[in-house]
């Protein structure tokens, strides 16, 4: 096959039927009928097309402008939230278990430092967090994703923006955040601390706090980053040691509190105001 060529079956079909057939499977799929089966379900069916591979000049401009608004409605939806700190963690977890009752810790000790308690907008530990903020007199922020199965903005939100992309979500959670603090979770909660520490570590942000919540739940992973990364030098030293661990929520805001206020200057000065020629 020479270069450039696509590569096809027998019967000259091109790749793209092995990619319709996929898609097709995609948006057939039933919805999430339980927490049990989250993630199993499908992508709501602009994004699934556009991941699917190259799509026509036209649909891909769409997914372009797409982009661009999603972005620029995130950017004047979330200017005036004031410094925020970003709280991640699993939706899965109840009230009644230990971890929510310490993110809500959290969000009540975050928003009394004078933070904004930004999450993913969803239930779980995100809820724990907008909960603990709201109760204590602060701003509660949350940035949800639109999901098949439906991730619903938590009841304790002061403000949400509804993202369908993940990477812009993502983007959003860690732009207007002086620090990180990371609750149990599962896959979603590990690709936004690794993004975070990527972030850092390459320099694109200041090296804001990222605080892991649970010394018995992420041992375990710091463990792997020094017996097998740092000795396969994958990692430096100073990568590892920006992984704060504690499961005290007071030393935790505390250094969030110290590192925000001594490090990089934050003060309580005057909000800016939205306006309207602005779309504010």
């Amino acid at each position: 096959m020479s270069d450039g060529e696509e590569p096809v079956d027998r019967d000259g079909k091109a790749r793209t039927t092995a990619a319709n057939e996929k898609q097709q499977t995609i948006l057939t799929s039933e919805p999430a009928k339980s927490r049990t089966d989250w993630g199993k379900s499908a992508l709501p069916p602009s994004e699934a097309r556009f991941l699917l591979g190259p799509q026509s000049r036209v649909s891909e401009l769409v997914s372009a402008l797409r982009f661009f608004w999603e972005m620029f409605h995130g950017l004047r939806a979330l200017h005036f939230t004031g410094p925020c700190v970003t709280v991640f963690g699993s939706a899965r977890f109840t009230p009644e278990q230990p971890y929510y009752q310490l993110a809500r810790e959290v969000g009540s000790r975050l928003a009394r430092a004078g933070f904004t308690v930004m999450t993913g907008g969803g239930p779980g530990i995100m809820e724990a967090a907008n909960r603990g903020a709201k109760e204590a007199g602060g701003r509660s922020v949350g940035c949800n994703i639109e999901l098949s199965h439906e991730q619903k903005p938590n009841p304790y939100l002061d403000k949400w923006v509804t993202f369908r992309h993940f990477s812009i979500r993502k983007t959003m959670l860690v732009k207007y955040s002086y620090a990180f603090i990371a609750m149990p979770g599962g896959f979603g909660t590990l690709d936004e601390i690794f993004e975070t520490a990527t972030l850092i570590q390459t320099e694109k942000i200041r090296e804001f706090p990222l605080v892991l919540m649970g010394r018995d739940y992420w041992s375990p992973l710091l463990d792997f980053f020094r017996q097998r990364l740092l000795r396969e030098h994958t990692i430096d030293p100073v990568d590892a040691d920006r992984l704060f661990i504690t499961d005290s929520a007071e030393e935790a805001v505390n250094s969030v509190t110290s590192t925000a206020m001594h490090r990089f200057g934050l003060t309580y000065g005057p909000k800016l105001r939205p306006h309207w020629l602005l779309w504010e």
